[in-house]
């Protein structure tokens, strides 16, 4: 029987203020052809998904001035989560947060930093 790859979703948004780890994303992602908009800010990533982006979001929670928490509740609030998979990627925290609790529907995956390929793959994954 042959092995079924499932599908994958062709773009992905990396929110976050640290330069090496967007570029590092971006590195990684566009090694399978998957187009890869890096934005260093929440507001950034609100002005893209207000001008049409679908696909993934990789939101670091740790940012200055609007954190990862911010730009989810915003991305709800402002209804651009649809066509959209928030996961989250983080250096600090935990599952356990409240807000974790609270915007589980929203969110498809929590990764830790240091992350893995295997796992960076799978969250394009539909």
């Amino acid at each position: 029987m042959k092995d079924v790859m499932k599908p994958i979703k062709q773009q992905i948004m990396v929110v976050d203020d640290e330069e090496d780890i967007l570029t590092a994303l971006q590195a990684f992602y566009e090694q399978y052809d998957i187009e890869v908009i890096m934005v260093s800010s929440g507001k950034d990533c609100l002005k893209q998904l207000e001008q049409g982006f679908k696909g993934v979001v990789l939101i670091d929670l740790m940012m200055p001035k609007m954190t990862g928490w911010d730009t989810i509740r915003e991305i709800i609030n402002r209804g651009l989560d649809k066509d959209i998979t928030i996961s989250i990627i983080t250096g600090r925290g935990t599952k356990e947060h409240h807000n974790i609790i609270e915007y589980a529907p929203y969110i498809k995956d929590y990764i830790s930093k240091p992350f893995d390929e295997k796992t960076l793959l799978t969250l394009l994954e539909e």
